[in-house]
């Protein structure tokens, strides 16, 4: 069997007024063609479990293409067409029998707020209906009706942190394997209950999402069940299709994909109210890090989460932590102007500063320091471990390391860099255990890395495109009434 690979992930907050160009994805992967076979191989990604399925399941693999960026702003309209016409016309040409695609299902672009689904609609025009297309997709998908018509099956990982992402392609690959060998024909039915599930409530290994994803892998156990997935959704996008979805594929019967499909939405109604979340604000989470005698204390600067599509430059709790005095701290933040500035001055020397604060002010004000320039790096690590978003080789571009007062560590990428992993630390020589604060720029995502050396992490309610409460947005697109928005 001849199978395409191809992914094309974004995950897209619309708040962000900022457009993720096609130079944002050549800064993470905009790889075509056999190239990208070994850049991804070894990835703890659905990409990687295409290719690793490969020899296991008897394919032939045609690469195709694997374009992903950080999550920002949504995706311009030249990017979506020249990605999506590259994999049509390379499968039009390769005459494939089939198509493993990675997708995010949060992608929104200039003209198309249903990125995805516009993707997927524009594949199935040109390959015809019964070309067979298996997708893979993140559990923040926000899952269009026309994106889940379009697929021949879906399947979406069960955890976050996404630590099985390769193991959802392999899941992918074998069922594209049983439906070219004529031992499957799925068919896939959507459901999608009016919730905004709480980013805060995502973890998968609490309740109520740990039992929610029980309930998924139990009735993909069902005889005539081929998948089952449940997607708590992106409440960064104003577009129609935000908020969870349920998506069943079943083996040629119509009927009891979207009977179990609706069955387990209502169970995603019945625990509304357990998907809600209140944090405490800045000032009360650093007073209750400089109490805590569990160190290192990870601050979890959600209203600028990077892997949400935010800033990365917000300043809210590093001011907060200079004004009450937290010593042995370290924030990451997106300053390309300051590391030029570090850069140009040299190693060891004293640096005025002006940081955070520069992509827009809904995280917070410039806070101007002075410290000392400590490392110069290239900003390029690689993490070996099961990660949040799969990838080995990382890029940050060029960053500095910078003490500032109360041996303070300001780490300035250069690239907005989401805390997947300790190594966006480690590189640069900080041992995060012996410090006392660490912030982490996320929600959940970070844990996977933080949380084997968190003494105590303190969720934070702090402003900006990533905030927690749903209520800080004026949403004009999506699907109403929509709890908790409305009663």
């Amino acid at each position: 069997m001849r199978v395409a690979v191809a992914g094309f992930l974004h995950e897209s907050n619309t708040f962000n007024p900022m457009r993720t160009d096609r130079a944002a994805f050549a800064a993470q992967s905009l790889m075509f063609g056999p190239a990208l076979l070994d850049e991804w191989r070894e990835a703890h990604h659905e990409v990687g479990g295409f290719i690793g399925s490969a020899t296991r399941l008897g394919f032939q693999l045609v690469p195709i293409v694997m374009a992903t960026a950080t999550p920002f702003g949504p995706v311009a309209d030249a990017v979506l067409d020249e990605v999506t016409g590259h994999v049509i016309d390379a499968v039009q040409r390769e005459t494939p029998d089939g198509l493993l695609l990675a997708l995010h299902g949060a992608m929104v672009a200039e003209s198309y707020p249903d990125g995805d689904g516009e993707v997927m609609m524009r594949l199935r025009r040109a390959l015809g209906p019964d070309f067979p297309i298996v997708v893979t997709l993140d559990l923040h998908g926000n899952i269009s009706l026309r994106l889940a018509s379009h697929c021949t099956a879906v399947v979406a990982y069960r955890t976050n942190p996404h630590v099985d992402q390769r193991e959802c392609g392999e899941r992918a690959a074998n069922l594209l394997a049983r439906t070219l060998r004529g031992e499957a024909r799925p068919h896939v039915a959507l459901a999608k209950p009016p919730v905004i599930v709480n980013i805060m409530v995502h973890d998968t290994s609490r309740e109520p999402m740990r039992g929610l994803m029980a309930e998924a892998r139990e009735l993909e156990a069902r005889i005539g069940i081929l998948a089952a997935s449940f997607l708590p959704g992106f409440a960064y996008s104003d577009v129609p299709q935000m908020g969870p979805a349920v998506l069943v594929v079943s083996d040629g019967d119509p009927d009891l994909a979207q009977r179990e499909a609706d069955r387990l939405a209502a169970r995603v109604w019945d625990l509304r109210e357990q998907l809600v979340a209140r944090l405490p604000g800045a000032a009360e989470a650093v007073a209750r890090a400089l109490s805590s005698e569990h160190l290192p204390v990870v601050l979890v600067d959600t209203g600028d989460n990077v892997g949400g599509g935010s800033a990365a430059d917000g300043t809210v709790l590093l001011a907060e932590m200079l004004r009450q005095g937290v010593t042995d701290g370290v924030v990451c933040l997106y300053a390309p102007e300051e590391v030029r500035q570090c850069a140009a001055a040299g190693i060891g020397q004293e640096v005025r500063l002006s940081v955070g604060g520069k992509v827009d002010r809904l995280h917070g004000d410039p806070v101007d320091v002075v410290g000392r320039v400590r490392v110069l790096h290239d900003g390029t690590y690689v993490e070996s471990a099961v990660r949040h978003g799969g990838k080995r080789t990382n890029h940050m571009g060029l960053t500095a390391l910078v003490e500032i007062t109360g041996r303070n560590l300001l780490v300035l990428n250069s690239l907005r860099h989401p805390p997947f992993s300790l190594g966006q630390l480690t590189c640069l020589g900080i041992q995060p255990q012996r410090q006392r604060v660490l912030v982490a720029k996320a929600a959940i995502a970070y844990k996977a890395a933080y949380a084997p050396v968190a003494g105590e992490m303190i969720e934070v309610d702090t402003p900006g495109v990533t905030a927690v409460n749903p209520k800080r947005f004026d949403y004009r697109h999506i699907r109403r009434p929509m709890f908790p928005l409305d009663t």
